[in-house]
């Protein structure tokens, strides 16, 4: 861990309240891709042997061509973004392309895949229950849909703690914006600065907190980066950094 602060006063935190990001933070997201995309490659991708399943995954999360980005500035809808890697992943890996009804199917058994296998990770409740027991507002912002991200929720039994807050719907464009992490902690009720930022990515997630003026917090879990990061990279964000969900707690001043 780095970057731990002192807390403000000898019995107060440094933040009344943390945001989370939930893919890849408080969700399992990586796991649920290869799940689902396990179930792909056995269908569509025949070429694509078991062993190889960990290479689908990676370049289905790097998306290199950054579609996923492009839905977050308001670009293109989900549908499209997500038809644009599905075929792109054909290409790399052997499959057919996908028109619109093929892709529809693709889809269904892609997303029927990825919810099923929606869990939370295993530091994630006791760490949001010791933040509430220590009275911080706790919510969730996001890069995704509101309702898409509150199915997760409600699937991991999360929601009742975590409310989603802000998606990229809710002002038509997401991270690293710095308006949609000032509208997290306005729905949130606490002052950006005394507001933490919690997520897995480093750019769109601590360094965009940060930079919006709250606390920006990197989720930094073993061998889970969609990409290389470099430590000068890394050194030159001087954001604060966790390895798990349970070292967030200390790093608050809890």
């Amino acid at each position: 861990m780095t970057g731990a602060p002192a807390a403000d006063g000898a019995d107060r935190p440094l933040v009344d309240g943390v945001l989370f990001d939930i893919d890849d933070t408080l969700v399992d997201t990586r796991g649920a891709f290869a799940a689902a995309l396990a179930v792909i490659a056995r269908r569509y991708l025949p070429d694509v042997t078991p062993d190889r399943d960990d290479e689908v995954v990676a370049v289905w999360r790097a998306d290199v061509n950054g579609h996923y980005q492009r839905y977050t500035r308001g670009e293109v809808d989900f549908d499209a973004q997500r038809m644009t890697r599905a075929n792109e992943l054909h290409a790399r890996f052997g499959g057919h392309a996908l028109d619109d009804d093929a892709f529809a199917a693709w889809d269904a058994v892609f997303q029927d895949g990825f919810t099923a296998a929606w869990a939370a990770h295993d530091d994630a409740s006791t760490v949001v229950d010791t933040l509430l027991s220590a009275g911080l507002a706790v919510g969730a912002l996001s890069n995704a849909s509101v309702a898409y991200q509150t199915a997760k929720l409600e699937r991991t039994g999360l929601i009742g703690r975590v409310p989603m807050l802000v998606g990229v719907d809710t002002l038509g464009f997401g991270k690293p914006d710095p308006r949609v992490f000032a509208e997290a902690c306005r729905l949130l009720g606490t002052d950006p600065a005394r507001t933490a930022y919690v997520g897995d990515e480093l750019d769109v997630d601590a360094a965009a907190a940060r930079d919006a003026g709250l606390v920006g917090v990197w989720l930094d879990r073993p061998g889970t980066r969609r990409h290389p990061i470099s430590d000068a990279t890394i050194a030159a964000t001087d954001v604060r950094t966790i390895s798990t969900l349970t070292e967030l707690p200390a790093l608050l001043g809890l």
